[in-house]
């Protein structure tokens, strides 16, 4: 069984994670942020290091997916590679900060790679709007996230309601993150946990 969380920046996908694991008993699997070389150049000059920045994203997270599906675990997964070219590279084109060749090479690997990993059988979206990203984003104080443009995080909630809308690869949960607070709320969390209970369910 496969489930992957995903959701903008400071959605709560790895709260979620983190949650779920434990209380369905499947392995998390998190996005390495902190290994990613490229991040805090890429937030100083989002021009000079969005391709870079989206290969090695890419690269790993491909690396990373068959390796899991090979061993054919029960997991939950922070962040998607699709979302690398739906919401992050598609996003980063359209706002002139990735050039046109660049996308069209970056495109043209990512469809080459896709036909080899199978989708997750649940997807969970953590909607949440600008105002709930920044106070989240805020709280864990990041400090290569702290130059994050509103405008940037606008853009990506534009991207991510967009995919949303026309995934057809398996089954879809929307959890509202205005409205709900796993981290700080009980009755939260056993909601979430309800729903998504419910959709595994329904998958055998």
């Amino acid at each position: 069984m496969h489930i992957a969380i995903v959701g903008n920046i400071g959605a709560g996908k790895t709260t979620l994670t983190k949650m779920l694991s434990q209380h369905l008993n499947f392995e998390p699997q998190f996005e390495a942020v902190d290994d990613n070389p490229y991040l805090e150049d890429f937030y100083s000059d989002m021009k000079r290091w969005s391709f870079n920045l989206q290969i090695f994203f890419l690269n790993s997270r491909f690396r990373h997916i068959v390796e899991l599906q090979s061993k054919g675990i029960n997991m939950i997964q922070d962040r998607t590679i699709y979302e690398d070219a739906y919401i992050f590279a598609e996003n980063l084109y359209d706002m002139g900060l990735m050039s046109e060749r660049d996308f069209e090479n970056y495109s043209n690997i990512f469809k080459s790679i896709i036909h080899y990993i199978k989708p997750p059988d649940l997807l969970i979206y953590l909607k949440a709007s600008v105002p709930t990203l920044v106070n989240n984003i805020q709280k864990r104080g990041r400090d290569y996230e702290s130059a994050i443009r509103l405008d940037y995080l606008s853009k990506l909630n534009e991207k991510y309601d967009k995919w949303i809308n026309n995934y057809a690869e398996g089954k879809l949960l929307i959890l509202d993150k205005d409205t709900l607070d796993f981290a700080n709320n009980p009755e939260d969390l056993g909601l979430a946990i309800e729903k998504i209970t419910a959709e595994i369910n329904g998958l055998f």
